[in-house]
């Protein structure tokens, strides 16, 4: 089983790159921005409970998302493993999610980080907002977005950093060389994990 976490601030790349290593893995994307609208627009019990925090401009608690986690992990499709995009994005997610993959017999195979510069994602993420006609994506709010991915998501290197998980891949690259050298880091991780395994 091979679950990989990508990580990378907002405009890194994560979702598309997910996406292309989804084809050139075989490994499922899951995605927790896809999961949200499933279980929202399929009015599962856990999309109502989401939108019944939603509605009050409540934040969904941990204990939802981990949940709606778990049920996609259970699929089929994910019996042997997955790609986790924007998910966890906390240290306390992180530690949700290690006992949930332990209750599956997995645990976390790589965590690459697509390493990509500040004032070239805002600049993305500008040029984004502008292409899609997002009126409330401007600089402001986008630099308060990297602001809480500073404070939120980022001790998460330190976190899979310090159990040798955390693969740094520069993100300023083609979206081609940045997938080709994912590919790579991964499938390097798994050889040796195969390799320590037949000792």
């Amino acid at each position: 089983m091979k679950y990989i976490i990508l990580l990378g601030a907002p405009g890194a790349g994560k979702g598309t790159q997910a996406k292309l290593l989804q084809k050139a893995m075989g490994l499922p994307q899951v995605s927790t921005g896809d999961l949200f609208r499933f279980n929202l627009k399929n009015e599962t019990e856990l999309g109502k409970l989401a939108n019944m925090y939603m509605e009050k401009g409540q934040l969904v608690p941990d204990d939802v998302t981990v949940a709606m986690v778990k049920d996609r992990l259970s699929q089929p499709d994910c019996v042997n493993g997955a790609i986790l995009d924007g998910f966890p994005r906390t240290v306390a997610q992180a530690e949700s999610l290690d006992k949930l993959l332990n209750e599956f017999g997995g645990k976390i195979t790589l965590v690459p980080s697509i390493q990509v510069d500040q004032e070239e994602l805002v600049g993305r993420l500008v040029n984004r907002a502008q292409i899609e006609g997002r009126s409330d994506d401007n600089e402001e709010t986008i630099r308060t977005r990297m602001e809480i991915y500073n404070q939120q998501t980022r001790p998460l290197l330190d976190y899979y950093g310090n159990k040798g998980l955390v693969i740094e891949v520069d993100g300023q690259q083609s979206v081609e060389k940045v997938n080709a050298d994912l590919v790579e880091v991964i499938e390097e991780a798994s050889e040796k994990t195969a390799s320590i395994r037949s000792k």
